[in-house]
């Protein structure tokens, strides 16, 4: 009985941590995706100047531009520094579960505009807009601040 107690206790927590678990997607006009994977739940808050790594998986279908940098096909993990004024999104190729960052490791960097939002959020939340054919704007939202980059289809 006490092993089935512990099972069904590790099955919840499993539950619990993939619901957490959200994706996100822009698809461009000849119909190739991007799209971020990310647990909601950050378990480390973002420190001002510092890189922060929340767990952000971005999958690539189709060659893209960021920053003046081209992203191949494939997955990286997305990093982010929060400042006061501004935010730096950073796309590097260390995918592995654990992995530390490496800036070694760097694809692309940009800038990030931003922006106060109305109501705070308790949990990251991350979204893409379509914005033109080839063009299509990642929205990170963490508690009263909104980071947006863009991404182009090369």
């Amino acid at each position: 009985m006490r092993m089935l107690l512990c099972l069904v206790a590790m099955l919840a927590l499993a539950a619990e941590a993939l619901a957490d678990n959200q994706t996100t997607y822009c698809t461009f006009d000849d119909g190739n995706q991007v799209s971020v994977q990310y647990n909601a739940g950050a378990k480390d808050p973002p420190r001002n100047g510092r890189v922060w790594s929340p767990g952000i998986t971005l999958f690539v279908q189709t060659p893209l531009t960021l920053g003046g940098r081209e992203i191949a096909l494939g997955a990286y993990s997305v990093h982010l520094i929060p400042e006061k004024k501004n935010w730096t999104l950073i796309v590097n190729k260390g995918v592995s579960a654990g992995a530390s960052y490496n800036a070694a490791e760097d694809v692309a960097r940009s800038p990030m505009e931003i922006g106060e939002i109305p109501e705070a959020v308790k949990n990251l939340q991350l979204t893409f807009a379509h914005m033109a054919a080839k063009q299509c704007s990642l929205q990170v939202y963490y508690q009263k601040t909104g980071a947006f980059a863009e991404f182009t289809e090369k």
